[in-house]
């Protein structure tokens, strides 16, 4: 990371919005194989039989091992840890002071006192710099995503089956009945003789179990799993379809840090993070205000994560935000009518549509579009990309609860104007897409079954 603090970063480009929008940081991207077959079958998978999707090292980890872990974390997240035994997982969400997202990241509690935060680095961060302010007996282990580590593989691998036929593959890489697990609890397995964790859930709202253990045993693992689903049509997925499986489970993967604010916690914390930490905006919203790209977690479908059982830090300001969110988390199908129009506009003479890189569109980090009703904005469209499952382009979107019922007709404004210094953007013009309001999670089954399964 670049030795320049974000609070140095900002006073240099002059406004937070500034600095996002025309950094050069681009979209995280996964580094792994990008299609093993190639991403429209590799896609189809997840739902038809049943992808294996690689999680070794687009995320990073913190271990966290002592007797206040639980402590630290409780002291920043929504979430109640109440029950909240080994073998047991949650995802983790924090706030600033006036109840505004920071980030979210995945919690395994592996043993007595031994925790794994699993996520992008900015929730990373923000527990790490508590840490090392407040009076904690905690030690710490932090292994960077395969991006940026320098030292190495990843302390663990971790495979992702999922799909209709992931269970049986399971079973027969096993050799043993699947033990009844419920959603976010870990099971053991043994596979190729290893000790395998398994943490039950699907990144595409499909049936699945997220296995881990020892990097060094990854390959031997891996192996078995293959041979056994060659039985079963299993798929490896790489970056590119993995890229999308968040579009049919409903999750909003990077909403822009709420870390600008004028609260002395946020100022310290700004003199303490690296301004490459953050990442860019890029998308049609054009407010110079940071704040109105801020999301609250009522915004985007974490009203459940939310529990007012213990203190941390945002949770009087959150009690307010909780009594009337004005915004609710939909899934927006493009027209593809207009979508096949901007992307012909490629064929025509310029300037045309931002250019779509499918199957995920998002170019940037933090994307945030306009949605508008009859000209005037009513929400942000945050993540976007295309799905063959259901042939179509979508976003995960935030909007008015007047213009959340599915059925309901809004506009995303697609692009930038004017066009960022970002150098994923080229010369382009607004495109006004038609787009009609659907639910979330857009697949049924992670609806209505999957975590109850």
């Amino acid at each position: 990371m670049s030795s320049e603090s974000l609070a140095a970063a900002l006073a240099r480009a002059g406004s937070p919005v500034e600095l996002l929008r025309n950094t050069a940081a681009r979209a995280h991207t996964f580094p792994i194989t990008p299609e093993f077959t190639n991403w429209r079958s590799e896609q189809r998978a997840w739902a038809d039989s049943c992808a294996l999707l690689d999680q070794s090292h687009h995320m990073t980890d913190l271990f966290l091992e002592g007797p206040d872990a639980l402590r630290v974390l409780s002291d920043l997240a929504v979430n109640t840890f109440a029950g909240f035994g080994v073998n047991k997982a949650k995802q983790l969400v924090a706030v600033n002071p006036d109840g505004k997202i920071i980030g979210d990241a995945i919690l395994f509690h592996l043993d007595d006192e031994l925790f794994d935060l699993v996520g992008l680095p900015i929730v990373i961060d923000w527990v790490l710099f508590h840490l090392e302010r407040g009076d904690y007996k905690v030690t710490t282990e932090r292994d960077e995503n395969s991006a940026v580590r320098t030292d190495g593989p990843p302390k663990l691998y971790r495979y992702e089956l999922q799909g209709p036929t992931a269970a049986t593959v399971l079973e027969q890489a096993t050799g043993a009945p699947l033990p009844e697990t419920k959603f976010f609890h870990m099971a053991d397995f043994a596979i190729a003789g290893k000790a395998v964790r398994g943490l039950r859930h699907g990144m595409a709202g499909q049936p699945g179990f997220e296995l881990f253990g020892p990097w060094a045993e990854g390959e031997e693992v891996l192996a078995a799993l293959l041979e056994a689903g060659r039985d079963h049509d299993l798929v490896r997925a790489g970056a590119k379809a993995y890229s999308t499986a968040n579009l049919e489970s409903g999750w909003v993967p990077a909403p822009i840090p709420a870390i600008f604010g004028d609260d002395p916690l946020l100022k310290e914390y700004r003199e303490w993070l690296p301004a490459s930490a953050v990442g860019a905006i890029g998308g049609s919203m054009d407010s110079a205000d940071i704040e109105d790209y801020y999301l609250t977690p009522y915004d985007i479908g974490y009203d459940r994560n939310v529990r007012f059982d213990h203190d941390f830090v945002g949770r009087a300001a959150l009690e307010e935000l909780s009594k009337e969110p004005p915004r609710t988390k939909v899934t927006l199908v493009w027209n593809s009518d207009d979508v096949a129009a901007a992307i012909g506009s490629l064929f025509t003479d310029g300037p045309g549509a931002k250019y779509f890189d499918l199957p995920k569109i998002r170019y940037a980090l933090h994307q945030e579009d306009k949605v508008l009703r009859d000209g005037e904005q009513v929400g942000i469209s945050l993540d976007c990309g295309y799905i063959v499952n259901g042939r179509s382009m979508v976003s995960l979107a935030t909007i008015a609860k007047a213009y959340a019922e599915p059925g309901t007709e809004v506009t995303v404004l697609w692009g930038e104007q004017p066009n960022s210094a970002k150098p994923q953007v080229e010369e382009h013009k607004l495109w006004e897409i038609r787009a009609t309001v659907a639910p979330v999670p857009f697949v049924r089954f992670a609806r209505t079954a999957y975590r109850s399964k």
